[in-house]
């Protein structure tokens, strides 16, 4: 049995608080604030705990010491926000059902072939969103293709499963969809499997070039950038672009934009929000 150690909340000391923004950036690309030590305490604290160690300043010394892979990658995918929920931010999904969408359908009519990307997919909310929103549009008989990725493999095995806890479904879902492509497992709900089998899941790094990926019609990247710094947020818009079909649309978050970073995109208002087209 192993022994008990005490875990302690002692504030981090300054010289391993850099090491970790340093390590944390490296490994993720994520950039913390100097302000952020709430921030580290309350996704660290927990593997500190678990890995019977005394404090953040002994999980540092362990992380230095190279000697525990797995943990380097729990400590990575704590400090990776998976915030989502289904039809998240709805603004993009009504416009791609009646601005976007339909003439693509209409130039794509022949092939019968759609491809997008979720490329934050977190536990697969986007994904399936996207999924059960081209269905309902009737395009059942389609080759469509959706591709999730996210740097954490732990959460992509949720995505994968399509297995939700009920406030998870009771956030954003509408009732007739949860009926129409989901299926009660004891207190969860399972999505079906021809929702489930529209969607492939894969770990990727977004700084990683993208020339293996798509090409797409249409990426979603939201929420994302506005963790990276101002070059990598430069990198990562110019290899989407070269993701992309000629003409194929970007969406991003609410509070992000390609403006002063990528100047190839054009802005396309759509309904109540906007989308950014590659050349």
């Amino acid at each position: 049995m192993m022994p008990e150690t005490t875990t302690t909340t002692s504030p981090i000391c300054a010289e391993n608080y850099r090491f970790l923004k340093e390590y944390v950036y490296r490994e993720s690309g994520i950039v913390l604030d100097d302000d952020k030590h709430y921030l580290l305490e309350a996704r660290l604290l927990p593997i500190v705990q678990q890995s019977h160690l005394a404090s953040l300043d002994a999980l540092c010394t362990a992380l230095r010491n190279h000697g525990d892979p797995p943990l380097h990658k729990r400590v990575v995918e704590a400090m990776t926000t998976h915030e989502t929920l289904f039809f998240r931010d709805i603004a993009p999904f009504d416009a791609l059902k009646t601005e976007i969408l339909p003439p693509l359908i209409e130039q794509r009519k022949t092939t019968r072939k759609l491809t997008f990307w979720s490329a934050a997919a977190s536990s697969g909310q986007e994904a399936y969103s996207l999924g059960m929103l081209l269905l309902e549009m009737g395009l059942s008989g389609w080759n469509i293709q959706i591709l999730g990725t996210d740097l954490s493999d732990q959460i992509l095995a949720r995505a994968r499963e399509g297995r939700y806890l009920q406030i998870e479904v009771n956030r954003g879902l509408p009732a007739n969809y949860l009926l129409k492509h989901f299926e009660r497992r004891g207190l969860d709900w399972q999505i079906k499997d021809h929702l489930r089998n529209m969607v492939r899941f894969e770990q990727f790094d977004l700084r990683k070039s993208m020339r293996t990926k798509g090409p797409f019609d249409i990426i979603f990247c939201r929420n994302v950038l506005i963790y990276f710094d101002v070059e990598t947020k430069k990198k990562i818009l110019q290899e989407l672009r070269g993701a992309l079909f000629p003409g194929g649309y970007l969406i991003l978050g609410g509070s992000e934009s390609t403006l002063n970073l990528d100047n190839e995109f054009r802005r396309v208002p759509a309904g109540r929000t906007v989308f950014y087209q590659a050349p």
